[in-house]
C-alpha cells in the first residue's frame, strides 16, 4: 500500500478516509467472528455426532459380546444334547433288540402253550395216571392201543408245556434285563427335553441382542453418515476465512498509511502551536515575568529558560 499517494490529501479527507477503513475493518471482522461462531456450532454438532456414534458403538460391542456369550451357551448345551442323543440312540438300539427277543420269546411261549393246552403239573399228573393204567392195568386191548396213543399225545404236550415254561422264564430274564434299558431311555428323554428348551431360552436371547445390535449399529451408521455431512456443509464456510482474513490486513495496511499522514499533521500542527506557545511565553518573560507552569514547561523544553 506504499504506492497510495496522500501528499494531496487535507485532514478532513483522510479522517473522512480511516473512519471509512475503519467501518470496512469493523464488518468484515463482525463477518469474521459470525463465521467462526457457525463454525463452532457446526463443530459442536459434529462433536455430539461424534459422542453420539462412539456411545452407539460401545453398546453395539457389549450386545455383540452378549449374543456370542449366550451363542457359545446355546452351542455348548446342543453340543451335550448331540452327546445324549447319540446315546439315547444307542439304548434305543439295545431296547429295540430287547423288543424284538420279548416279542419272538411271546410269541414262542404261546405257540407252545398252544400245543400244550395245559400246565406241566396238570400234564404231569395225567400223563402219570395214564401210564400207570398202561403198564399194570388189565384192559382190553384196543382200549391199550387208545391209552397208548393218547400217552404219545400227552408226552408231546407235556414237552410243549416243559418248553413253553422254558421260553417263559427266558422272557422273564430278558424282561429284567431290559428294563434299567427301557428307564434309561425315559431318563435320556427327560433330560434332553430340559436341555432343549434351555438351548431354546440362550438361542432366543442371542437373536435379541443381535436385534437390539443391529438397531443400534444403524443408529450410529447414521450419526456416522451425518459427520461428513457436516464437513460439507462447513467447507464453504471455511473458504470465506481466508480471504476475509486477507482483506482485513489489506484494509489495516491502507489504514497505516493515512493514520500515518494524519500523525504527521497532528505533529506539525503540535509544533506550530507549541512554537505559538513559545512566543507568547517569552513576551510575558519579558513583560511581566509571570508565567504558568505551561508557560515554564514550553520555555525549559526550547532552552530559553535555565535555572
Amino acid at each position: 500500500m506504499s504506492d497510495i499517494d496522500v501528499s494531496s490529501m487535507n485532514e478532513k479527507d483522510l479522517k473522512n478516509k480511516v473512519n471509512d477503513l475503519r467501518t470496512q475493518i469493523g464488518h468484515h471482522e463482525r463477518e469474521l467472528k459470525g463465521i467462526f461462531r457457525e463454525l463452532k456450532l457446526h463443530r459442536t454438532n459434529t462433536d455430539d455426532l461424534k459422542k453420539e456414534r462412539d456411545k452407539l458403538n460401545a453398546q453395539v460391542r457389549d450386545l455383540v459380546g452378549k449374543a456370542r456369550d449366550s451363542k457359545s451357551k446355546r452351542d455348548e448345551i446342543n453340543a451335550k444334547i448331540s452327546s445324549l442323543k447319540a446315546s439315547r440312540n444307542a439304548v434305543n438300539e439295545k431296547s429295540r433288540v430287547f423288543s424284538d427277543n420279548i416279542s419272538d420269546f411271546k410269541t414262542k411261549r404261546d405257540e407252545l402253550n398252544k400245543l400244550s393246552k395245559g400246565s406241566v403239573e396238570t400234564l404231569s399228573k395225567a400223563y402219570a395216571a395214564d401210564l400207570e393204567l398202561f403198564l399194570n392195568a388189565d384192559i382190553p386191548l384196543k382200549h391199550e392201543i387208545d391209552l397208548f396213543g393218547r400217552l404219545l399225545d400227552l408226552k408231546e404236550r407235556l414237552g410243549a408245556a416243559f418248553d413253553a415254561n422254558a421260553m417263559h422264564e427266558k422272557l422273564m430274564e430278558t424282561y429284567a434285563e431290559s428294563k434299567e434299558v427301557f428307564e434309561s431311555r425315559e431318563d435320556f428323554g427327560s433330560e434332553i427335553g430340559k436341555l432343549a428348551e434351555e438351548s431354546q431360552k440362550h438361542h432366543l436371547e442371542m437373536i435379541e441382542l443381535y436385534n437390539q445390535a443391529d438397531e443400534l449399529r444403524k443408529a450410529a451408521d447414521t450419526a456416522h453418515s451425518q459427520i461428513p455431512e457436516k464437513y460439507a456443509v462447513t467447507a464453504p464456510i471455511r473458504e470465506k476465512i481466508d480471504p476475509l482474513k486477507k482483506k482485513i490486513a489489506a484494509l489495516r495496511e491502507e489504514l497505516d498509511v493515512y493514520l500515518s499522514k494524519l500523525n504527521d499533521i497532528q505533529v506539525e500542527k503540535d509544533d506550530k502551536k507549541q512554537e505559538e506557545h513559545l512566543v507568547v511565553a517569552k513576551e510575558k518573560l519579558e513583560k511581566s515575568g509571570r508565567l504558568s507552569l505551561e508557560d515554564l514547561k514550553v520555555l525549559m523544553e526550547k532552552g530559553d529558560l535555565k535555572f
